[in-house]
């Protein structure tokens, strides 16, 4: 890509895309990063100094430009779009979630992120009647207007594709988007582009899919929609990741009962034990998502937070001592260190970030954070 024909959008997917495709750089980092420079951009510029000297293995290490010129190309090339997450179109209920995608890649009809959806999940080995339901079910949510998202996996995931061909369906990928998982799924992929549906993922053109990306996109799935129905699954399988996930996303959580000596079914009877709603047939799923209704979470994104600190903490010079001094390999709360260096929350949280961005710093649950040994 010639930079001297770079529009201003461009120019943002171009920093949006080098900021997320650095190493140690993931959706909560990026978040962190926006808020407290105000741009990708500001934030590429600042990090060089930020992460100079530092040898540290979980350090920032900004991905090349040849490398992200290379991407856009190719992806361009492919026919796909990249779309972060300040542009219009980018799903309003993705947004929502505490670790959306910065950006996506994305193969086919747009039109279809503004509508509802619904994820439909479950077993790769899917039974007969498994299969049947979920064709059933997808196909009549997809004819009372709902989309059908799902992560192309075998099984249910492709039932629920297949069933709603017609009516609109998301297929979310672990792998870059050039790269169909499975192989079977292959021409499944095709007929959901020939039917204006959707393919999409996070992850880079060019990029195989590795075994902790499914749990990723599972995230993805569950962000999309309103709700997760779970139709057969193992009591460890990705399906039950996808509910938990969904939980986290205060997102309905729904189920089919099945047998209890059938280990398929063993998943969705928990779920529903655990307080899912017992799903019976397309009826039940449409009540819940229309009567119950969702509380949206903060967005990725907090415009109060914009404003850079970074110059706050150029005038305090002592601050990160202190905040040094305060911390240690075990993890300690963050409110303990503000309160032990009696400085303000804005000084520490800036100093934590220039901590991490160096690979000195480990977070953890319940706002934890330690020195890196």
């Amino acid at each position: 890509m010639d930079g001297t024909t770079k529009t201003n959008n461009d120019q943002q997917i171009f920093d949006w895309l080098r900021l997320i495709r650095s190493d140690n750089v993931g959706p909560a980092m990026f978040k962190r990063l926006i808020n407290r420079f105000g741009s990708a951009g500001n934030a590429l510029e600042a990090l060089p100094d930020l992460i100079k000297g530092s040898n540290a293995k979980r350090a920032i290490r900004l991905a090349s430009i040849d490398k992200i010129e290379d991407e856009i190309e190719r992806t361009q090339k492919f026919g796909a779009r990249l779309l972060t997450l300040i542009d219009p179109e980018y799903p309003e209920p993705l947004k929502q979630i505490a670790d959306a995608p910065p950006v996506l890649t994305l193969l086919g009809n747009p039109e279809l992120l503004s509508k509802p959806s619904i994820a439909v999940v479950g077993a790769r080995n899917a039974s007969a009647a498994g299969t049947s339901m979920t064709k059933q079910i997808s196909h009549q949510l997809g004819e009372a207007g709902y989309v059908i998202a799902s992560g192309l996996a075998k099984g249910i995931d492709a039932a629920a594709h297949a069933a709603s061909l017609q009516t609109g369906t998301i297929a979310v990928f672990a792998g870059g988007i050039d790269h169909i998982y499975p192989e079977s799924n292959i021409e499944l992929a095709r007929n959901i582009l020939r039917h204006k549906g959707i393919l999409m993922t996070e992850r880079a053109f060019g990029s195989v899919p590795r075994a902790q990306d499914f749990p990723r996109r599972n995230r993805i799935v569950s962000g999309l929609s309103l709700g997760v129905v779970v139709i057969e699954a193992a009591i460890r399988s990705g399906s039950l990741i996808t509910a938990r996930m969904a939980l986290e996303q205060n997102r309905d959580v729904m189920a089919l009962p099945g047998f209890p000596m059938d280990p398929r079914a063993e998943g969705g009877n928990k779920l529903i034990r655990d307080g899912a709603t017992l799903v019976r047939h397309a009826d039940d799923i449409l009540q819940e998502v229309q009567e119950r209704g969702r509380t949206p979470q903060q967005s990725f994104l907090q415009e109060d937070e914009f404003a850079p600190t970074y110059t706050t903490i150029q005038q305090s010079p002592d601050a990160t001592e202190q905040v040094l001094s305060a911390l240690n390999l075990t993890p300690t709360p963050i409110d303990d260190i503000v309160r032990h260096t009696d400085l303000p929350v804005a000084i520490v949280s800036t100093v934590l970030l220039d901590l991490e961005i160096a690979g000195r710093l480990e977070r953890s649950a319940g706002q934890l954070v330690a020195l890196r040994p």
